[in-house]
């Protein structure tokens, strides 16, 4: 499973987050997304835990809190949803 972390500040390293959640059990993984054409983190992340309890704790605490001077969102992830892919052309519906 995984906990989706959202309203994080822009300079938020995986480092900070793996720092924060650590205090609840032990993180196995920190994925910050950034955006495809500037490459700026997006302000959301995913921490991954060894154990649910773990994650569980994490969140039942952390949603809600301030950390670096903004509310955090803190989750269980969901699954990605399947969208359709663009094939670059323009097609006009009829």
């Amino acid at each position: 499973m995984s906990i989706y972390v959202g309203n994080l500040n822009y300079e938020v390293s995986q480092e900070d987050l793996s720092e924060v959640f650590s205090e609840y059990g032990k993180v196995k993984r920190v994925h910050l997304p950034t955006d495809r054409e500037t490459g700026r983190k997006r302000g959301f992340g995913f921490v991954e835990m060894e154990t649910e309890a773990e994650e569980d704790k994490a969140i039942e605490t952390l949603d809600g809190a301030e950390w670096m001077g903004r509310e955090i969102k803190v989750n269980k992830a969901r699954p990605r949803e399947e969208r359709p892919s663009s094939g670059g052309g323009r097609r006009d519906r009829f």
